[in-house]
This record gives C-alpha cells, structure tokens and sequence, in this order.
C-alpha cells in the first residue's frame, strides 16, 4: 500500500516538472541531441588510401623534379642562355621566393576546400608551366623559360603542405607517419629525378644546336609527365573518404567547420614549441637547399667537366634521403617519440655535415658520393620528422596549415642560406662556407633540445 501511495505521489510532481519546462521559457532548458555516434566514434580506414597516396607521390615528384633541373647543369645553362650563374641559381630559389607569399592563400584554400581542389590547381600550374617551358628552347629565351619555371614554383604552394593533410585524413593512427614520410618520399623522388637526368639529357657541347636538341627533349619529356598525372588527379583523386580514419581525425572534422583558418594561424604562432620548431626546422631544410642549388658549382670546382657526377652525386643525397625518411616514419609510428626522434636525426645530420666538409678534396671522388649519401639520408629524412612533430605540438589545429608554415619558413631560410652560401663559396672556398654551415646546424640541434615534448595529438582522451 505504502509503494502505491508513493507513486501517486511522484507522478504529479514530475508530470510538473515536464510541464514547466514546455511552456515556461525562462525554466526551459534546451536540449540538446547529441551527434549519432558514427559521427564521432566511428572509424573506417579504406583500400582507397593507397591510391590517393601513390597518385600524390607522383604528383609530387613531377612538381619537385623541376626545382633542380636547371642549377644541376647550371655551366651548360648559362653558356646556352648567356646569363649569369645568378641566373641561374634564382630558378631555384624562385620556388623559395614565391612559396612564401603563396603559401598563406594556397593554406587557406586546403583547408576550406580540402585535398582535391589544392591538387587540382597545383597539377594544373606544374603542367601550363612545364609546356611554357617547352617553347623556351632558343638561346635569347631565357626570359620565357624562367616564366614557366616560376608557374611551376607557385604551383609548389600546393603541394608541400599536403603530406601531413593527406596521412591524417586517410590513414588511421598507426600508419599516419609511415604515410607522411612516404608523402614526402613523393618531394624528394622528383628531386632526385631532377638530380639525374638533366645531365644525362642535355650534353655539355659548344655546339648550341645540340645542347637545344637536349633541352627539348628534356622539356617534352616533363611535360608528358605533368600531364598524364594531371589526368589521373582528375579521374581519381578525392578529398577525403566518408568516415574518418581515426578519433583524433573525427574531432577534428568537427573543428575545421568551427574554427576559420586564421584563428588556426593565431593558434599557431603563438605556440612556443612549435616557434622553436620552425627556427630550427627552418635551418635544416634550408642547408639543405643551399647545398643541393650549389652541388654542381661544388663538384665542378674539384673536377671539371664531371656534370653528370654532380647529377649522381645528388641523385645519392636524395635517394639516402628517401630510404631515411621511411625509416624515419617507421620508428615514428612504433615508438611514437616525437622529440626524441627529431633530436637524433638533427644531431646526425650536424654529424654528416661535418664529415661531408672534411671529406672534400680533389683525388676521391666516390668519398663525395659516400658522405653526401650519409649527409643526405638524415638531413632529408628529417622532412616528415619535423611534420609529424608539428603536427603533434599543434593539434587540433589543421597539419596542412602547420606544415604550410613550416615550409614557408624554409623557404626564408632556403633562399637566405643559398645566398650567404654562394657569396661565402665565392669568397672564402668551399671548406669555411661549409664550417659555417656546421656552426649554424649545431645551433639549430640546441634549439631543438629547448622544445617541449608536448605531444597533443598523442595524449588526446576520446
């Protein structure tokens, strides 16, 4: 009897409640439906992800393959052309000089239109200024063949950022920096090509028509190449899949729709680790830089006439590079060390650059191959290292706009190291250029050491 009477108790007071809370507006709260699960907790990693990747690699690389062509022949170029060895080294360094200002709108254009429109319109500059490239085989044409080379340099705006973008959407949490450093393998397989085969395709003759005839094949060549991965970025490639790949991915779906891309910058920049990366990631890629625009005035300078060396020469810095970037993303994913990782490789880059400017000398050729091979598979294996690292220090913010900055930053560095470089080669040879260099790369490990190990992205609860 007592349970009864207590129920009619408590069945007015709550029919009440509910009536209050309907027709009341000040004590009505509103409710709130959370999401479907799916749209948080459920994660999908699709077959498809391959694709997008191996179609990204190869478009990367006909981009990047266009950096070097010109200063890896650089005597051939400035005797066919007529223009100076500054000439020459600005088609390298305009894809640094124009990165910077394009990399903020191409930025904001990933983020609020994702990974299909940015490389559609990066696969579009790379193959209009390939086939600019094409009518510039005449030795009083230097001003139209350096139009072409600055629409593919703009084009590079749409192409660096995306590695960490495309691991993060389409891979799930424990493929994510194997995917990057093999997104970044794309960059520097277009490098090495970029390294090889201009030597191999255009002679050093004192014969302009021959060197022409070189240079045609090699622009149509390109060419083929831009367009028939612009063809597979139409058929085939997409912007993200339909479920996210992992938890972190999922909220952060939800945060791009609510932050807009310029308080992620604010975000940012006013991150002290990540400030700390940038200055130190900015001195590595830019040695780097530095040393590929000059490798062939390097060379040279210890044996003459050895133009497809150079090529060769760089070709092995790249392809140790691209070996130490897989290892790279490898431990990455199996440890998950962040710093540490960043660390070690920052300071065995310092090491081979130390034994790359004590090992050059003009009897041993092949000690060059070895030590730039060691130089190069630590200091371009630390490329998707420092994206990753990034990634984690910032997030949730976006990786296409870390990364975006990152490279932007490089680029600063880039040009301003190949400059001083090149004034210092020319004024002091090649082992004090190279000491500074050394100087400057051990000032970047120490900031490195400073960064904290704030791994964001790692320690996220879901």
């Amino acid at each position: 009897m007592m349970e009864a009477s207590t129920q009619r108790q408590i069945l007015p007071i709550t029919t009440l409640v509910a009536y209050l809370r309907n027709h009341v507006p000040m004590l009505s709260v509103p409710r709130v439906n959370p999401k479907p699960e799916h749209s948080v907790t459920e994660t999908k990693v699709y077959k498809k992800r391959w694709l997008m990747l191996v179609i990204f690699v190869l478009y990367s690389a006909s981009n990047a393959m266009q950096w070097i062509q010109y200063s890896i022949i650089a005597n051939i170029v400035m005797k066919y052309y007529n223009v100076s060895s500054f000439s020459v080294d600005m088609t390298s360094m305009i894809y640094m000089i124009t990165y910077i200002p394009f990399i903020f709108p191409a930025s904001y254009l990933l983020d609020r239109y994702g990974l299909r429109f940015a490389a559609l319109a990066g696969a579009i500059g790379t193959t209009l200024g390939s086939w600019i490239k094409v009518l510039s085989v005449s030795p009083d044409l230097f001003w139209v063949t350096f139009i072409g080379q600055t629409l593919v340099a703009v084009s590079q705006s749409f192409v660096l950022s995306v590695p960490a973008r495309l691991a993060a959407v389409w891979f799930g949490p424990d493929q994510v920096s194997s995917a990057c450093s093999i997104g970044v393998f794309g960059n520097q397989l277009g490098i090495a090509i970029g390294f090889l085969f201009p030597p191999m395709l255009v002679p050093n003759s004192d014969d302009p028509s021959v060197i022409g005839r070189g240079m045609q094949v090699m622009f149509y060549i390109v060419a083929a190449f831009t367009t028939i991965i612009l063809g597979l970025i139409i058929l085939f490639f997409k912007s993200e899949p339909p479920l996210p790949p992992s938890p972190a991915q999922a909220v952060q779906r939800d945060a791009d729709g609510t932050e807009s891309f310029f308080q992620s910058v604010k975000k940012l920049v006013t991150n002290a680790g990540y400030l700390l990366l940038l200055l130190s990631y900015g001195i590595n890629v830019g040695i780097f830089y530095a040393i590929s625009t000059l490798l062939n005035q390097i060379v040279l300078q210890y044996f003459p006439h050895h133009e497809k060396d150079a090529g060769r020469i760089g070709l092995t810095i790249v392809c140790a590079g691209m070996l130490g970037s897989v290892v790279c993303g490898i431990v990455l994913d199996k440890t998950h060390r962040f710093k540490e990782t960043t660390l070690g490789v920052y300071l065995l880059s310092f090491l081979g650059m130390i034994i790359f400017t004590f090992t050059l000398n003009p009897n041993y050729i092949y000690t060059i191959y070895l030590t730039a091979g060691l130089l190069g598979f630590f200091m371009t294996g630390y490329l998707p290292v420092g994206f990753e690292f990034a990634a984690e220090l910032t997030y949730p913010e976006p990786e296409g706009t870390s990364a975006g900055l990152l490279n932007a930053v490089c680029q600063v560095f880039g040009i301003a190291f190949t400059m001083l470089y090149g004034y210092f080669f020319h004024l002091w040879g090649d082992f004090w250029s190279n000491i500074a260099l050394c100087a400057t790369l051990a000032f970047g490990a120490f900031l490195t050491t400073i960064i904290p190990n704030d791994l964001r992205r790692q320690n996220a609860k879901f």
